[in-house]
């Protein structure tokens, strides 16, 4: 006899809300586990700017998404995604705005600026716009 599993929607999250999150989650991990390994101290993955501080941030953010996706059946996803939204677009502004301060403190380049801007805006989209509240 096939048994079934049933997927937890509750009003913080959905299917795609949670999807989003493990998957984010994942790849901000392995990004901030690689960047130490791939790059060193200080100096570029890719094309973005990286530092020790930035790939910490990476690994925490990544984690956070792991744990959102994966808890109470992904309960806490959508929240992930409208925090990581909001502070995703205000790092994209200090990006853009104050170059030098985000430079110095996180190693970001103009690169890193254009990828933070359409992740904000995944991630509101996926927060807000596809929030069941």
């Amino acid at each position: 006899m096939a048994t079934e599993t049933a997927t937890v929607q509750t009003p913080e999250s959905n299917g795609i809300q949670t999807t989003a999150a493990i998957v984010f989650g994942g790849v901000l991990a392995l990004v901030g586990v690689l960047g130490p390994a791939l790059g060193g101290a200080n100096g570029e993955l890719v094309v973005f700017g990286r530092n020790y501080l930035h790939d910490v941030v990476h690994l925490g953010s990544g984690l956070a998404g792991l744990a959102a996706g994966y808890a109470a059946g992904g309960k806490y996803a959508g929240t992930y995604s409208k925090v990581l939204g909001v502070t995703y677009l205000l790092v994209t502004v200090i990006g853009f705005v104050a170059t030098g301060f985000a430079a110095s403190l996180l190693n970001i380049n103009f690169a890193d600026n254009l990828l933070h801007l359409v992740l904000a805006l995944a991630f509101l989209v996926i927060g807000f716009g596809l929030s069941q509240d």
